[in-house]
């Protein structure tokens, strides 16, 4: 894996530039995107042109597929690329503004559609590679509080594991990885909170509001869940998922014990509303 060339979105912080500071230790070249310029000139200055950045905000959809392209363009076979640029958008669904319900779903869900379409032609025609998507447990398992944050996590595990049905063919492997919380920056950086309502006061949706001043503990540790999702490149076929921390599998495993609890009793009610044979 140390030859390999990856593209990936957000190395300015978090997994995003935790992936990239391994992958480059080892060999390897990375080209990634930021939304704030200067913020990854260290790098720049450690590894020189093995280490290609581009400024992007994932909301541009035409502006993903350029920076996409120019990637492919500049470094010739990419052989994995990471969907990793994304926030977290805390509050009850009411408390949030038109405005911050757009930006989030266009930043973790459209973003990453976008950057999977742009990346499809190039991957084909190099006979294969590999499709990473950054989810979270909250992307199979929901709070009150995180609504919008779900329902972009959500969106990105319905559309990843369509998605690798359809690539398969291509030798095109997708990923899905289910992190829980990590100690990485992402509750006082890269997370936004709704002004609150009164009206959720002493509410379970309201348990968010202390994140951005304390923040709760967190388990994960970034450096080894970078790690493990850069072996997971070798790995044939690519796992589906990747539940990675004690508290990820805890959540998962119990969130999808209730769906089945809440299904399966419903088998016999669910035919009577077949169609009646002719």
């Amino acid at each position: 894996m140390a030859t390999d060339t990856w593209f990936i979105t957000g190395v300015n912080s978090g997994f995003g530039r935790e992936l990239a500071e391994q992958l480059l230790s080892r060999g390897g070249r990375v080209a990634g995107t930021v939304r704030r310029e200067g913020s990854v000139d260290d790098l720049r200055a450690t590894y020189g042109d093995r280490f290609w950045v581009a400024h992007l905000d994932i909301t541009d959809l035409p502006r993903v597929r350029e920076v996409v392209d120019a990637a492919f363009r500049d470094l010739g076979r990419i052989d994995v690329v990471v969907i990793n640029a994304g926030y977290g958008l805390f509050g009850a669904a009411e408390e949030l503004s038109d405005e911050q319900v757009v930006h989030q779903i266009s930043t973790n869900l459209l973003g990453s559609v976008q950057t999977a379409r742009a990346a499809l032609p190039h991957l084909r025609a190099q006979g294969g590679g590999r499709l990473i998507q950054i989810s979270s447990v909250a992307g199979l398992a929901a709070h009150a509080g995180a609504s919008l944050y779900h329902a972009s996590k959500w969106g990105c595990e319905g559309f990843m594991e369509a998605l690798a049905q359809e690539v398969a063919p291509f030798n095109i492997g997708v990923t899905l990885v289910e992190p829980g919380g990590a100690r990485t920056a992402f509750a006082r950086g890269s997370l936004q909170l709704s002004e609150p309502l009164s009206a959720y006061d002493g509410t379970p949706a309201a348990f968010v509001r202390q994140f951005k001043d304390t923040a709760p503990p967190t388990l994960g540790d970034p450096a080894k869940i970078a790690a493990r999702i850069i072996d997971s490149a070798a790995q044939r076929p690519a796992p589906m998922r990747m539940v990675l921390g004690s508290d990820s599998y805890q959540g998962v495993t119990t969130a999808l014990r209730n769906r089945l609890a809440q299904v399966e009793p419903q088998q016999a009610t669910a035919a009577e509303t077949d169609a009646d044979e002719t």
